[in-house]
């Protein structure tokens, strides 16, 4: 982040280059169609204008080629060989390979029947896009056909250890079927998501097929339907997506509420609860959901509600978009830069973030704060008249008298503040815990929990009742040895001195 705040313009000038040129990769092959249906390059050839393609296909090619001579995947050392199995198998491999290359014949055939190079009819041209949907049709029925299983009934299927297949078994073991620990949990969830989205896809393939045949039928026949009939497997295909992510929304809050059905309902009727007690009596051995379980329950369906909500904002988005384009092959009046005109807006809304982030990132000074901090502190010391440092301003330092002074004041201020805090503080009140008492029959009642004063107290009373005691005894004592008769000369002289 340093580096990047403190590098020069150039630097940052290279960096937005790079996103600059990502956006152009993606937008220029949209904007030459569109702007070639447009009439706006006039004679120009769909194969010249169409060259960006080109250049995609040529690196897509190269890809695949060297996935196909990198040769099958080598083994981790963590991974015992008999559990090892490669997972992009050179059948895979080619496969698709074959596949992207009906894909690329198709777009040379069109763009040469577009500039009337080739006489071949329109279905025929078609023919490479209808084996590149048919293989990417039977690989997703395949996987709507997958069997999700755990380990033990998988064992229970084939009939052995599942260890002891051979690396083909095990292949095939993987083709047919989804191994999960349990049928329940986020594993098991995600194989099911698996088979949902490749029976969407089917759909999708099916809706493509239909309406590339409508096409070809318009176009070769010379029908002239209207473009909203030939559309008509494409709007279905919106309908069943969006009708399939309700499905699944319903069928996941309705699980939800099978094994939890106070999750929806807080005000259950207790008549219901009675009506259903013979039915629990017989699953004693069904544990209660605990907190963590409902917590996930509660999850799965706020996540199925959310993807139908992001499905119906995406599919009305494609509804609208789609609107256009047949409005547009109708006869609108419009340019056909405005069917990808949000795409466009949207990336240049995400490029110009990008370069204000890029360009306007600057370094912070972190001594400045400081400083700028310092110079305050120094200002407010030095008017509150303390021998601080001031560097700026019209302020003039007191003089050592003026000084005196305002020290003068101050110690008098501090004096009675003080005294008074003392006094606080002899007078506080400190808080004692409060005594209890227990009852001996032997030694009468027993206090405890008293505080060290009281005990100080009582020990003070044992010590000054003791030589109250031994003076009352003494002074018994000296009366009991008084004679009956006085001698009144004493008698006198007692009158006459206080013995005591």
């Amino acid at each position: 982040a340093h580096n990047f705040a403190t590098s020069s313009i150039l630097d940052r000038s290279k960096i937005f280059a790079i996103f600059l040129a990502i956006y152009v990769a993606v937008f220029l092959l949209p904007i030459l169609i569109c702007l070639m249906a447009d009439g706006t390059f006039g004679g120009a050839k769909w194969v010249a204008v169409l060259t960006p393609l080109w250049i995609w296909d040529v690196f897509i090619l190269f890809y695949h080629t060297r996935v196909i001579m990198m040769g099958p995947i080598k083994r981790p050392e963590h991974i015992p060989e008999e559990e090892w199995v490669d997972p992009l198998p050179m059948k895979k491999r080619v496969s698709a390979l074959v596949r992207f290359v009906f894909l690329v014949l198709f777009q040379v055939l069109l763009a040469l029947k577009m500039d009337a190079i080739i006489a071949f009819p329109w279905w025929a041209v078609f023919i490479p896009l209808y084996f590149w949907e048919v293989m990417a049709l039977k690989k997703k029925i395949s996987l709507t056909m997958i069997n999700i299983v755990t380990h033990a009934e998988l064992e229970l299927a084939i009939g052995k250890n599942f260890a002891a297949c051979n690396a083909f078994e095990r292949e095939d073991i993987h083709r047919r079927f989804i191994l999960v620990p349990a049928k329940s949990g986020p594993v098991y969830d995600a194989a099911c998501r698996i088979k949902a989205e490749a029976k969407m896809d089917v759909v999708r393939i099916l809706a493509r097929v239909v309406f590339t045949v409508l096409m070809v039928l318009n176009l070769d026949l010379g029908k002239e339907w209207s473009w909203w009939i030939v559309f008509i497997p494409i709007f279905v295909m919106v309908v069943c997506i969006v009708g399939s992510s309700f499905q699944n929304w319903v069928e996941v809050q309705a699980e939800a509420a099978k094994r939890d059905p106070s999750l929806f309902d807080q005000t259950a009727d207790v008549e219901q609860g009675y009506a259903q007690m013979d039915e629990d009596t017989k699953n004693d051995d069904d544990q209660p959901l605990t907190d963590e379980e409902k917590e996930e329950l509660k999850t799965k369906v706020a996540q199925a509600a959310y993807r139908v909500l992001g499905t119906c904002c995406t599919q009305c988005f494609f509804l609208v978009l789609l609107c256009v384009l047949v409005g547009k092959m109708q006869g609108a009046g419009y340019s056909w830069l405005v069917i990808i005109s949000p795409f466009l807006a949207a990336g240049g809304l995400v490029l110009c973030c990008l370069a204000c982030t890029i360009f306007c990132v600057s370094e912070v000074d972190e001594n400045a704060g400081l400083a700028d901090f310092d110079t305050r502190v120094n200002e407010a010391t030095a008017a509150a008249g303390y021998g601080a440092t001031y560097d700026g301003g019209d302020y003039t330092l007191p003089t050592t008298e003026q000084a005196g002074q305002q020290q003068q004041q101050q110690e008098q201020q501090s004096v009675p503040s003080s005294s008074t805090d003392a006094r606080a503080a002899e007078t506080k009140p400190i808080s004692k815990p409060p005594p209890t008492a227990t009852w001996d029959p032997e030694k009468g009642e027993i206090w405890q929990n008293t505080t060290q004063d009281e005990e100080d107290e009582e020990t003070t009373n044992e010590v000054i009742s003791a030589p109250k005691q031994e003076k009352t005894d003494l002074l018994d004592n000296i009366e009991d040895a008084q004679p009956a008769v006085v001698d009144p000369q004493l008698s006198e002289a007692s009158e006459d001195f206080d013995l005591d």
